[in-house]
């Protein structure tokens, strides 16, 4: 077998491609009608246009590389059987696979080289001598953080990539580090290949949108994957690109593995071929097809899947999925303090999913900020939801955030943590309630209801209660119209049943709780006489395709994922929070006291391995039940709450409370003694929160990360394949790889149900 590869940027000089623009004179005329300048006199004088210079040096590459696989494939009249291209060589790789043409490929090029040459102020250098794990232990060990391993070139060359002033301090620790054999920086305008090109990319991936793109006639090996390209994934995986790290040495090693390959660079250059004899010489093959692979795996099982009828979009309920206007049966719901980013939110409905932004904890000016980024970045008809915490003591907070709701129209909410329905719910469900044409009573706004006990399940799946009703007459907050129409539908449209989970939790089982949530479901409708079928969904614990499979076959019409989206790139809390969550397994989570509910002793689960949190958080639950204030406490316990625990002491933090808790609290507080030393403790609680939102150095052992065993089984089942790094997990690929391997397994488990016995072992059945 041969592998064409296609050099990218570094690989120009003056004078390459001379001799094909006269033998291939139309597409030179075509190339100078998009670029506007002479390809030619680009490629070929001194005097001309700066060929160093990115916004040129990429489509002059494209262009000579283009010609130069032409002329290869008329001299031997061969075709590869691989291709892959470095960085900008890449898009050359799939004009040869023939996803689009020269033309297509140089405008896509030319965009790219525009939006990258405009990132200025950034750095690049190879590190010699070390491999990518070395090179980023040096970074971080210095607290080089704001570079990143741009190229994986081989082995033991690393480039990185960041800010100028950065790069040049890592020059200097490199330099004296063990092992280095050279630091070369390289001459480039800006730092390819890293997060700072995000903003490029986000420009790139519209523009590219607009492109359409023809099948593949041969697997191309994606740099950011080291994998051959999904075809459902070309456009993503192209703008990913360009601020992901290129594995160059994984994907030779890959084709490596495919058996006795030959690799020809195509293009000006042997700097490739360099690259692929180290890579031979100081790495192994790999002789496997990882089976998460999702162009050779998932993709040919989809195919078998198509044609026995399960697929990711078969999998739930189709009523639920065209209400929702989804692709999927897919939510990803809404964990506090903004962690379901608008990012998150945003991502998951443009892929057909539907996710709820985070709102515990934050101010109503960030909620409203947030929902008008949402609305500003959807389309019509492209859905999203937004996450209410119930708020027992401060019933005011929930009915302000209702008012902010409504105000902006927001059509569906995520109700979590309620103990029963609350006059702000029925107030919202009451606006914009009607008949259609057929008599049914149609809803404006829709709840879906999280909950973990049948007797809050039967609150949600009955009428709105007539005291509320009556309540809400006398106050003028709802019509007699909108009073008369609640009493026909239940309060939500659809509930989901949260088995153990994550932060607040009664550590349910689903086996138990599914069936016994159905069940309830089918009496009260029954008991109502509601024409609408509420649906049910499940929620806690889905991290692996097992899981979510049992979910379905229990009876789930969608599934609703959580910590899982926390260890992603859209989740908005601190990168050394995602380190420590890519790092867990389903062993390392623990009970702790809930700080919003911490007098009442409620729950909630969070990680334990690498923090104290879990530890500390019910010692302090523990001083709380033993004593009646905090001046019970001896000085050795004081001490330690104020040097371990607090790091501060308990005057400064009342002080803080008295500056943002409401007036009456803290006038209770000066009137019971074990009143105040319930808020210094749930103080503890905030901190711990903020600490880890923002990924403070300060005090990493306190960090409190909600967060179930569900990660530590995703962890497990993505390792060895590119979600094992958090840093290329994303939302919406995560949430189609569970529900696109869910159907694989649901076939395959179907298929081995009805297997023939011993007794007919001769006889095969076709499915």
């Amino acid at each position: 077998m041969i592998t064409y590869v296609f050099p990218g940027q570094g690989s120009q000089q003056k004078g390459m491609g001379q001799g094909l623009f006269e033998q291939y004179q139309h597409l030179t005329d075509q190339a100078d009608q998009i670029l506007g300048y002479s390809i030619e006199k680009l490629c070929t004088e001194k005097s001309y246009l700066d060929l160093n210079h990115t916004e040129y040096t990429q489509p002059a590459l494209y262009v000579v590389n283009a010609l130069s696989y032409l002329k290869r494939v008329e001299e031997t009249g061969r075709k590869p059987d691989f291709a892959a291209g470095h960085s900008l060589g890449e898009y050359n790789a799939l004009m040869a696979a023939g996803a689009f043409d020269f033309e297509t490929g140089l405008r896509l090029v030319k965009k790219r080289g525009e939006l990258m040459g405009r990132i200025t102020g950034g750095g690049m250098a190879a590190v010699i001598g070390l491999n990518k794990e070395q090179v980023t232990a040096v970074l971080e060990e210095h607290r080089l953080y704001d570079i990143d391993v741009a190229n994986e070139n081989t082995p033991r060359q690393i480039v990185i990539s960041g800010p100028k002033n950065e790069i040049e301090k890592a020059r200097a620790v490199f330099e004296n580090t063990k092992d280095v054999k050279l630091f070369h920086p390289l001459n480039v305008s800006g730092a390819f290949h890293s997060r700072y090109m995000n903003e490029a990319k986000q420009v790139f991936k519209q523009y590219i949108d607009s492109f359409q793109f023809a099948s593949l006639a041969i697997p191309v090996i994606s740099n950011v994957y080291a994998e051959p390209y999904h075809q459902d994934r070309l456009k993503d995986t192209l703008s990913e690109q360009m601020d992901n790290t290129v594995k160059w040495t994984d994907s030779i090693r890959f084709l490596m593995g495919r058996g006795e390959m030959e690799f020809a660079e195509i293009g000006p250059g042997t700097v490739l071929t360099g690259l692929i004899h180290r890579i031979k010489n100081e790495s192994e093959p790999l002789t496997y097809i990882p089976k998460k692979n999702p162009a050779i795996s998932a993709h040919l099982k989809e195919q078998r899947n198509v044609q026995a009828g399960i697929t990711a979009e078969s999998l739930g309920s189709a009523e639920f999925k065209k209400d929702y206007h989804l692709t999927y049966a897919y939510l990803a719901g809404g964990m506090y303090r903004g962690i379901a980013s608008k990012e998150m939110v945003v991502k998951l409905s443009r892929a057909g999913m539907m996710g709820f932004f985070g709102t515990g904890g934050l101010s109503l000016k960030e909620v409203e900020d947030a929902i008008h980024a949402i609305q500003g970045e959807l389309g019509k008809g492209q859905a999203y939801g937004i996450n209410l915490v119930h708020n027992m003591k401060h019933n005011e907070s929930e009915e302000k955030m209702i008012d902010l709701l409504l105000r902006n129209q927001v059509s569906i909410v995520e109700a979590s943590a309620f103990l029963s329905v609350t006059p702000a719910l029925v107030r919202y469900r009451a606006k914009g309630v009607k008949r259609n044409q057929n008599g049914d009573v149609i809803c404006s706004n829709r709840l879906i209801a999280k909950i973990s006990r049948p007797e809050v399940a039967e609150s949600f799946l009955s009428p709105a209660p007539e005291n509320m009703l009556q309540k809400l007459l006398g106050e003028n907050k709802i019509t007699m119209n909108e009073a008369e129409l609640l009493r026909c539908i239940p309060m939500a449209d659809d509930i989901c049943v949260e088995a153990d989970s994550g932060g607040h939790t009664d550590g349910g089982v689903a086996y138990s709780l599914m069936p016994a949530m159905t069940s309830l479901r089918d009496e009260m409708m029954k008991k109502y006489q509601f024409r609408k079928k509420i649906r049910v969904g499940a929620a806690g614990g889905i991290g692996t395709p097992e899981a979510a499979m049992a979910a379905f076959m229990l009876g789930a019409d969608f599934i609703l994922t959580g910590s899982i989206n926390q260890c992603t790139v859209e989740a908005a809390t601190s990168d050394k929070v995602k380190d420590l969550l890519q790092q867990m397994n389903v062993q390392d989570t623990a009970y702790a006291p809930a700080g919003d509910m911490f007098e009442s002793g409620s729950k909630v689960q969070v990680l334990k391995k690498g923090v104290f949190f879990p530890a500390r958080a019910n010692k302090l639950y523990e001083l709380y039940q033993r004593y009646g204030s905090i001046r019970e406490l001896d000085a050795k316990m004081l001490a330690q709450l104020e040097e371990k625990y607090f790091k501060r002491s308990i005057e400064d933090i009342y002080k803080d409370i008295a500056l943002h808790y409401p007036a009456a609290d803290i006038e209770k507080a000066e009137q019971n003694p074990k009143h105040k030393m319930a808020l210094i403790f749930r103080w503890y609680f905030r901190y711990s929160s903020k600490l880890a939102i923002s990924g403070s150095e300060h005090s990493k052992v306190d960090y409190q990360i909600h967060c179930g065993p569900a990660l530590g089984a995703f962890n497990q089942w993505v390792k060895g394949s590119q979600f094992e790094n958090w840093r290329n997990r994303h939302v919406d690929e995560i949430g189609k790889k569970l529900m696109t391997e869910t159907a694989v397994l649901l076939h395959e488990r179907m298929q081995s149900m009805y297997q023939p016995s011993h007794e007919t072992d001769n006889i095969k059945i076709k499915v």
